[in-house]
């Protein structure tokens, strides 16, 4: 077992219970030999990595450049009212899709999260993580393709929204709100108009606002009667709009962005989606870091089946069953 001193694991090292005992690509130190000897892991099961091998690059810089390219686009379709969609198959939406293959799940959300200018990163970031669940729920590569660019352009109806209620920073009228409702129509009346696009990139701009109980807009639809695409895109709408920070709110907490979503806050979510979604979410979140609520840095080291959102979290060298104690709860994930 010293022979593995100092060498990096290549993946997740887990008891036979379930317990983490060292995430993927920690140093093994001597406390991580003695902790693998106390739960008898054979040497043999313990997978180092071979070398130097490099860290996926951060998606953040492709992201920018593709928030920046949106921002263009959607300025010469406001100018023009004509929507180049050869050109965002070619040049965007490649882009969209490498990104959401991103290996760290937790690094992609923070470079799609809007931090200062929300409109054109929120568009990038519904892509991004509408082709990611698409993946997920095993659509084929057309699929994710239509998809990417179907989420990509969701929002296309606000270049005909006056900029003063699209960028007001503080809470709208309800005449403002019902003209910014507007969007999906008008998001569905250019996209339908646009030859060479599948006519289900324009039922996503006129459905990512329905509900599965009928309270969405803007025609009360129920599940059964939106495209499949339209209930993936408004999770991703949905999450991304609660992770990032926008003219009148800030971004909100993890495990309140989870409840949320699980509860129906913004109206019935698809649940098939969602649980996707979430139970994906969750699995990833053996081994990171994370800011309790109390201010307290740790490490998830075991996901509770019973209460998924309240693991168990190394502080230290303090374990903490947040399932126990109900008054702390993740604030965040530290990349």
């Amino acid at each position: 077992m010293e022979a593995l001193l100092g060498k990096r694991t290549k993946y997740d090292i887990v008891s036979d219970s379930g317990l983490l005992l060292v995430p993927a690509r920690a140093m093994l130190d001597p406390e991580s030999i003695r902790l693998l000897r106390q739960h008898r892991v054979h040497h043999s099961d313990v997978y180092t990595i071979a070398g130097e091998e490099p860290e996926a690059e951060s998606p953040a810089e492709s992201i920018r450049e593709a928030s920046e390219y949106s921002k263009d686009l959607f300025d010469r379709i406001r100018a023009s009212g004509e929507i180049p969609a050869r050109e965002i198959e070619r040049e965007l939406i490649p882009i969209v899709r490498e990104a959401s293959r991103h290996p760290d799940l937790f690094r992609l959300f923070e470079s799609v999260k809007a931090k200062d200018e929300y409109t054109h990163r929120h568009n990038i970031g519904v892509g991004v993580l509408s082709a990611m669940i698409g993946r997920w729920m095993g659509l084929d590569e057309e699929e994710l393709a239509l998809l990417a660019l179907a989420a990509t352009l969701h929002d296309v109806g606000k270049v005909r929204i006056p900029e003063e209620i699209l960028l007001k920073p503080g809470k709208l009228t309800e005449e403002e709100f019902a003209e910014m409702k507007r969007h999906a129509a008008y998001g569905y009346e250019l996209l339908a108009g646009t030859s060479g696009l599948s006519p289900r990139v324009a039922l996503v701009a006129l459905q990512h606002h329905e509900r599965t109980d009928g309270s969405g807009y803007p025609q009360r639809l129920r599940s059964s009667e939106t495209d499949p695409m339209s209930r993936i895109v408004a999770v991703a709408d949905v999450f991304h709009a609660m992770s990032s920070r926008r003219p009148y709110h800030e971004p909100l907490p993890f495990h309140e962005v989870v409840a949320r979503m699980r509860h129906g806050a913004f109206g019935e979510l698809d649940p098939n989606v969602v649980t996707v979604f979430l139970n994906n979410l969750i699995r990833h979140l053996i081994g990171r870091s994370v800011k309790l609520t109390d201010g307290r840095w740790g490490v998830v080291v075991r996901i509770n089946p019973h209460d998924d959102t309240r693991p168990l979290v190394r502080v230290n060298r303090e374990y903490i069953d947040l399932s126990v104690e109900r008054h702390l709860q993740i604030q965040e994930i530290i990349v």
